[in-house]
């Protein structure tokens, strides 16, 4: 076999790409000394040896870099061996008794990896104390790597293992250190920080400056120079603080770079600060000569120009060139320490058209943001600012510590801290509003949207065929002879066209069909004949033509006219003029094949009479056209008997005859009747009764197809609008049809197409429903089969019809199924299970198969003529075509621990071996752990490949040792990396186990991997994303809130995120890998452990940084589940936010965010860590608003100067407030979803699905969502804590216990809401404003908003939430949960004690303490207001009135102690205990009752002061928490506890309060039960039987 010289070249330069890069970067010399001297079987040699290192490196694939450096030492052994002519072991893999490279080079590697990730204690120790994956790859970056020699050094510093408690020389962190704090964000964006604060230091002088713009101005507004300096000094000290614990391994040149930064950013903003405060003197100064302003203006000039010219030589893609071919020592020293040279992130820059798009996009939002910012928030501030400046010495209603005597410090900052914290992220929503009007207009220009309804299919189903046989069939394919009978060419072409179509779409109707989507009859008037026969016009589905007929002979029966007006009439309606046509046509084939002898004469005479008067336009005046029903009913007779299998020659002779007579002597006029009646040859037959006596029965398979389709054409009376019914085919098909109008590349033949790999891991999911699952009953006697039932009705009507049990009469217990198995497949479609992602994927192979086989077919190969009729007949019985679809195709599902449910007999081994069975070319991977019999007992570990054999049992294809247990790091990227190797081709899609697709959209694969080939910027795609479909919105109204926010991300949003704005990463599931850029690079993910939590999006990060290219195409799609239950979406929304959290720390995004050029750094942060931070500012924005005003109101200010200066400034509030409220609720968020609506549904649609949202309280769900966004984001930066959250992936419609709702939600959103909450009576108590209880509630809505959403959206998204019976039983819960002391081995589940534990866990280090406390210090405030505003205190001011509340409070906690003074410890004096508490009880009334009464103290003070100490006990309480260890020392703890159960039973009561109230109310249950399953009533479905569980009611 001869191998291609060009492809061995292109496969050698592809393979070992990073490897001549690394060289390159590291200036060491090749393993070979040039590429024209190394001969064709060498690179074979090198590739090999490349692919062998990788295939056995196990973890060590993670490090590209170390595999460069194993792979250089080793190919020169491997010359060595050539050289020599013999084959001897490599010395470096040389044991003492055998050879092995995976002892000798990978375990010493592997183990020095494991014992650092034991160091990271499951995930809790901080990411400065262990070296992960990056860390030890970065290793390799640094030509210092060569002092591990070759063979390796065991005792290298590279390979010590850390020995607790020991320091030694082990290399560390290398070259970043993921320190845990919010300052990674100025650290990675400070570009983008810098340049808000420089523009809004500008707008902000020139506001003050009354917009005028002079020379004065000018030198004020220089004062952005020192901000700029002042700032960069920040950044640079950042690089040093944040480098902490890389300093002794780092390289020198790295640390140098550092030093070099800091001591010149520091100088320099010492010098510019310096020259400024005197060019501020010289402003000052009327004498002066303005030399400082001169020496100013140089200096600024020469280092902005300095600036400029690195900026554009590093950014700027035209001039990027330059800057690499320059040379000089001094332009590299510069640009240098401008920008920290890495291994990675070299090249990160765009074609210039692609460069100017992204920059025209911000200068857009700039444009906006500033004019708004400018107008609306700023310039309204100004007066007031320097009204409350100017103010005399004001009346402070408590002890001011700050404000007094410094022009109301505070107070100004109350005013500007809500607008500047929308001014930090109002850039977000006008990149929200815009993304959405371009990604619109980018899908409108794709065509997207263009059929959205079956009306749609309907009109230009004749253009499909041609759209098809352009795009998704091979050129060579379409050059197909036919019988040149049509009278016009393109008549002809338009039949080659449907020849070609018919095959493709009749096996993707069967498809649906098989997946009962369509019934029987709807599977028969939706296949297209194969137009292949010999009828001379296209003959088109049923579902378009039916009915037509009918009309057609209604019409004619009416025509008055001519014959002319008549045929315009029917064709108006094309497709009634096909129906006519063909009918006519269909006619005379199927009576001429039918009857010989003289009855095809007459049958020859009627057609030429017919066509005669046609040709002359008498055809109202030959035939009589009223006659046409009867013609009709005989026709349709005859045709009855003919489509039966079982031939009745007799009955067809004499409907045969009956027809004759009534187009004889009725149809027919008077002239023509005689003529024929008179005829001699036909009389005499008659007369004989030879006359159709003998009748041909049918047996040509065209002329059986033609009867069927013809009585069915005459049958089918209703018309086939809503064909098919079943909405998800409906929608299938409209988009498949939809995307044949894309531009997508043309399809290349099976044989030449890139072969790809289908990857999938799994871990222990849901396989297939057992029996067992489908009919079980949950608690309302719901089984998950019945719901299925009512959920998909239709469904399962087609599915009983396919299995041959009739019509539904009860459900699936009391019918005797034929096939358990069957049903189970059924039910397992309809989940999110791996069997529905396996049929899914392995529609790929049956597309190809199809696709192979029709080619060879249409091509003359495979001993078939090409005018033989093209059917899909046997297609997947056929050698070759199989052969074909698996060489391109491999699909490998790694089930981490199919051999552990093996060995343990789980349900999930016997349902992956029955898939294996079932799917011929499935493989299935997975990690087999064998014991060591030997001394030592070291478990083996090793990565095999099953299939199934002949026999259905599992057959070993392949078995490969590893070093170890491969988890080092997060599950699914070492699931995926142990499974890799087993994948082929050039091109590897990554699909999870809840996915599905279509073989529809199979067919389009070779299509899309074309792209790999194709021009999308300066360099080849090597990503491509494609567009999900969420197959679980019809679930329930927030499903379908989760389905459409992720619809409109994974459509609307990806379409601009990768043009024009080029920052598209990898957010999982179905994107398409360049498999040989990926597996050289460290692969399809990252997996250090709690860092790359979100280990998908790491991939895109490292393929851009390594100068891949990730594109977006949308003609595309593949199915996505997605999670359907308010606490699943929580815990999603959990796990994706606090992954964001890690990815503010990585090393990742400080490069991209200090390597992309400035607006394509814009575009990566807000579409990244950016989003969670601005969704964090909403929610801060409603706290610094309110605690500003709170500190007005207590501090009595308000009042003052509303009272003084008749102001108030609420233009710039109002704006900012109603920015945060329209942010809050989500009507950005549905911005992109709306546009997504109105471009693919229609606006009509996108209006009333908009409303319907609305009304369904999808504002209700934003916010809640917005609060789950920020907790955990905040919460993971802050201490950490992101883990992998398993959601469940079943169908919720149980209702969720309240206890488990506290639990889960508690400290995320209510205590947030309380505090919330409590800020807004303290304000509305004490606050001040002109307009009265009107402005406040206007002022507060958002907030009021914000409380009840995050109070009660788990009650109002809980099904059966407002059930009288579910109340009562939840409260019973929550108490005995509440009240239940935990222990060793109690889960929180079942104990408040226990679950109280779990929720300290995250306060671990010393830092989070710290920050702990420092966060908690402000509930302090409230105590300190109020005991400054009561009654009792009137004017008091003093300190001592401060001390004396904490005294009381202090009396509070010592009555608490003795009142829950534990009787078994006072067992002695139980009696004298007791009457103390008596004494107590009655002179603490007493007490209250005189204060009352003899003094200022009213009734109002009590609740305030109430309010003032649940504020300052809650302080107490998450101190005491923060710092256990002491509290637990000085015996404590225990009251610390039942403190904190009190306050868990009273934020409990506050919430479960309303709810019990509405619970009496039966129609809030039905309401509710509406307004969740909106769109199953509309459905007609019974969702509140379900719900109520009356299954009975349902049965009868």
């Amino acid at each position: 076999m001869k191998i291609d010289e060009k492809a061995i070249n292109d496969v050698f330069l592809k393979v070992l790409d990073n490897y001549i890069k690394w060289c390159k970067y590291l200036r060491i010399r090749l393993a070979w000394n040039s590429l024209e001297a190394i001969n064709r079987d060498r690179k074979l040699f090198l590739v090999s040896l490349y692919f062998l290192i990788w295939g056995e490196a196990a973890n060590v694939r993670f490090l590209p870099e170390c595999i460069c450096y194993i792979f250089h030492h080793m190919a020169k052994d491997l010359d060595a061996v050539i050289d020599h002519g013999e084959a001897n072991p490599s010395p470096s893999c040389k044991t003492d008794n055998s050879v092995s490279f995976l002892e000798q080079i990978i375990c010493p590697i592997y183990d020095t990896m494991a014992a650092e990730a034991a160091r990271n204690n499951n995930g809790k120790a901080a990411h400065s104390s262990w070296r992960n994956y990056d860390d030890f790859n970065e290793y390799f970056w640094s030509p210092a790597c060569f002092e591990l020699s070759w063979p390796m050094r065991r005792d290298s510093p590279f390979l010590l293992q850390p020995i607790k408690g020991k320091r030694g020389k082990r290399t560390g962190k290398s070259t970043f250190v993921e320190h845990r704090t919010f300052l990674h964000l100025y650290r990675s964006f400070h570009r983008l920080w810098i340049f808000l604060v420089l523009m809004f230091q500008a707008l902000t002088i020139i506001a003050f400056r009354r917009g005028r713009i002079n020379l004065d101005t000018f030198k004020i507004l220089l004062s952005i120079g020192p901000t700029f300096a002042i700032m960069n000094f920040i950044e640079s000290c950042l690089d040093v603080l944040l480098m902490f614990g890389a300093y002794t391994t780092a390289r020198g040149m790295a640390i140098s770079r550092l030093v070099i930064r800091f001591f010149w950013c520091g100088l320099t903003s010492v010098f510019v600060a310096y020259v400024y405060v005197k060019v501020l003197e010289e402003r000052n100064d009327q004498n002066s000569n303005s030399f400082y302003f001169r020496i100013y203006i140089l200096v600024l000039g020469v280092y902005f120009a300095l600036r400029v010219i690195l900026g554009l030589l590093l950014k700027f893609p035209a001039c990027h060139t330059l800057s690499e071919m320059s040379d000089q020592s001094f332009f590299q020293f510069f640009k240098w320490i401008y920008q920290e040279r890495y291994y990675v992130g070299r090249g990160l820059y765009e074609r210039m058209t692609d460069y100017i798009r992204y920059v025209l996009f911000w200068l857009v939002i700039f444009l906006c943001k500033f004019t708004f910012a400018y107008f609306l928030q700023i310039r309204p501030l100004v007066s007031p600012t320097n009204t409350i400046l100017n103010l005399p010495n004001l009346v402070y209603s408590w002890h001011d510590f700050f404000s007094k005597n410094n022009h109301n410090a505070l107070t100004i900052a109350s005013l500007w801290a809500p607008v500047i914290a929308i001014y930090v992220m109002d850039i977000h929503i006008w990149y929200t509003v815009l993304s959405a009007i371009i990604g619109g207009v980018m899908g409108a220009r794709a065509r997207l949207g263009e059929i959205r309804s079956t009306e749609m299919v309907h009109k230009r189903f004749e253009s499909f065929p041609e759209a098809f046989a352009k795009n998704l069939v091979y050129q060579e394919t379409r050059r197909m002879p036919f019988d040149r009978q049509a009278p016009e060419v393109s008549q002809e072409t338009n039949k080659t066209y449907a020849a070609l179509f018919s095959p493709f779409w009749n096996e993707i109707i069967k498809g649906l069909r098989e997946e009962d989507y369509i019934s029987n009859r709807e599977k028969d008037l939706l296949l297209i004949p194969s137009n292949r026969g010999s009828l001379r016009l296209v003959q088109w589905p049923l579902f378009l033509l039916s009915s037509k007929i009918l009309l057609a002979i209604d019409l004619a029966i009416d025509c008055k006219d001519t014959q002319a007006d008549l045929w315009n009439r029917i064709c108006k309606d094309e497709y009634m003029e096909y129906a006519v046509q063909e009918f006519y046509y269909s006619i005379e084939k199927i009576l001429h094949s039918l009857v010989d002898g003289e009855g095809r004469l007459w049958v020859e005479r009627i057609y030429r009479e017919i066509n005669n008067s046609i040709s002359e336009g008498s055809l109202v005046i030959t035939l009589n056209l009223g006659k046409l029903p009867v013609v009709l009913q005989k026709l349709t007779a005859l045709l009855g008997l003919l489509r039966n299998e079982k031939p009745e020659e007799k009955g067809a002779a004499n409907a045969v005859y009956q027809l004759y007579e009534v187009v004889t002597h009725d149809l027919l006029s008077p002239d023509l009747r005689e003529q024929l009646d008179t005829w001699n040859i036909l009389a005499r037959a008659r007369n004989e009764g030879r006359l159709f006596s003998r009748i041909e029965w049918p047996k040509d398979p065209e002329i059986r197809e033609q009867v069927k389709r013809l009585y069915l054409l005459l049958t089918v009376k209703e018309s086939a609008a809503n064909i098919p019914k079943n909405l998800e085919a409906r929608r299938r098909l409209e988009f498949f049809t939809n995307s044949l109008f894309m531009d997508m590349p043309l399809a290349r033949p099976v044989c030449e197409m890139i072969p790809f790999s289908v990857f999938t891991p799994y871990y222990s999911e849901t396989v297939l429903y057992s029996s067992k699952d489908l009919r079980e009953e949950n608690e309302d006697g719901i089984s998950t089969l019945f719901y299925l039932q009512k959920i998909f009705p239709d469904e399962w009507e087609n599915y009983l019809e396919r299995v041959n049990e009739g019509k539904s009469i009860g459900n699936a217990e009391d019918q005797q199924s034929k096939s358990e198995l069957e049903l189970r497949f059924w039910a397992s479609y309809r989940g999110q299970t791996l069997a529905r992602t396996v049929r899914g994927m392995m529609y790929y192979r049956r597309a190809l198969m199809l696709q192979s086989y029709l080619e060879s077919r249409s091509l003359g190969v495979d001993e078939y003529s090409q005018t033989e009729s093209l059917t899909t007949e046997g297609f997947e019985l056929s050698r070759e075509a199989r052969a074909q679809a698996d060489i391109k195709f491999t699909y490998v599902v790694s089930c981490q621990i199919y051999g552990q449910q093996k060995q343990n007999k789980k349900a999930e081994a016997v349902d992956i071996a029955l898939l294996l069975q079932r799917n011929e070319a499935l493989r299935v991977a997975f990690i087999h752990m064998e014991e060591n019999v030997e001394p030592e007992g070291k478990r083996e570990f090793y990565s095999k490949l099953v299939k199934a054999d002949i026999n259905g049992k599992d057959q070993e294809v392949y078995s490969i040792k590893l070093p170890g247990d491969p988890k080092l790091g997060e599950g699914k990227p070492e699931n995926q990396n142990h499974a890799i190797i087993f994948t082929r081709g050039e091109a590897i899609q990554t699909i999870d186990m809840n996915q599905d697709n279509y073989l529809e959209e199979a067919m389009k694969m070779r299509n899309l991997l074309e792209e790999f080939r194709g021009n999308h910027g300066i360099r080849r795609p090597t990503i491509l994303g494609v567009r999900e479909h969420v197959f679980t919105g019809s679930v329930s109204s927030l499903a379908w809130f989760m389905s459409n926010q992720e619809t409109s991300f994974v459509t609307l949003g990806q379409r601009v995120l990768a043009s024009p704005l080029k920052v598209r990463m990898h957010y999982g599931h179905p994107d398409v890998f360049d498999r040989i850029f990926h597996i050289t690079r460290g692969g399809i993910s990252k997996a250090s452990r709690v860092i790359n939590i979100s280990e998908d999006i790491y991939a895109g990060f490292n393929s851009t940084l390594r100068q891949g290219n990730i594109t977006h195409h949308e003609y595309i799609q593949v199915g996505k589940g997605r999670d359907v239950g308010l606490n699943q979406i929580a815990l999603f929304e959990g796990k994706v936010a606090g992954g964001n959290g890690e990815q503010v720390l990585s090393r990742d995004v400080y490069r991209l965010g200090q390597l992309f050029d400035f607006f394509r750094m814009l575009s990566f942060y807000f579409t990244t860590v950016g989003y969670y931070v601005c969704t964090m500012m909403t929610v801060l924005t409603v706290y610094i608003f309110l605690y500003g005003r709170v500190y007005l109101a207590f501090s009595g200010l308000d009042e003052a100067i509303a009272r003084q200066a008749r102001i108030s400034g609420n233009t710039a509030l109002d704006a900012a407030l109603n920015a945060q409220f329209l942010v809050q609720i989500g009507v950005f968020t549905a911005v992109p979803m709306i546009m997504g609506f109105i471009l693919e549904l229609g606006l009509l649609k996108a209006v009333i699905s908009f409303i319907t949202m609305q009304l369904q309280l999808c504002s209700v769900f934003f916010t809640f969502s917005l609060g789950t966004r920020t907790h955990y984001f905040g919460r993971t930066i802050l201490h950490g804590g992101a883990k992998y959250r398993a959601t469940g992936r079943g169908f919720v419609v149980r209702h969720i216990k309240f206890a488990e709702n506290y639990r889960l939600y508690s400290r995320s959103h209510f205590v947030k809401a309380l505090e919330v909450a409590l800020l807004l009576i303290v304000y509305i108590a004490y606050g001040y404003t002109d307009g009265g209880a009107v402005s406040f509630v206007l002022l507060t809505l958002s907030s009021w908003f914000l409380v009840i959403s995050w109070l009660f959206a788990p009650y109002i998204f809980n099904p059966s939430g407002f059930e009288w019976q579910k109340t009562v039983a939840d409260f019973d819960d929550w108490t005995s949960w509440l009240l239940y002391k935990g222990g060793v081995g109690v889960k929180g589940d079942d104990s408040w004690e226990s679950w109280w534990d779990e929720e300290q866990m995250h306060i671990h280090t010393l830092r989070g303490r710290i920050l702990e406390t420092i966060l908690s210090l402000r509930f302090l405030m409230f105590q300190y207001g109020i005991v400054y505003k009561l009654h009792l205190t009137g004017n008091n001011t003093s300190l001592a009135v401060y001390g004396f509340s904490w005294v009381v409070l202090v009396g509070f906690v010592v009555l608490f102690k003795i009142f829950t003074y534990s009787p078994k410890k006072s067992h002695d004096f139980q009696l004298v205990m007791r009457f103390i508490q008596g004494v107590i009880s009655i002179a603490l009334v007493a007490a209250l009752c005189l204060v009352v009464a003899f003094t200022k103290l009213s009734v109002a003070d009590l609740f305030a002061c109430i309010l003032g100490l649940i504020a300052t006990g809650w302080t107490i309480l998450c101190l005491a928490v923060t710092w256990k260890k002491i509290v637990r020392s000085v015996g404590l703890w225990d009251s610390v506890r039942e403190i904190a159960r009190l306050y868990d039973a009273g934020m409990g009561a506050i919430i479960f309060a309303p709810v019990a109230v509405l619970s009496w109310f039966p129609f809030v249950s039905t309401f509710q039960s509406r307004l969740l399953f909106n769109q199953a009533f509309s459905r007609g479905l019974e969702i509140s039987l379900i719900l109520a569980g009356n299954k009975a009611n349902v049965e009868k």
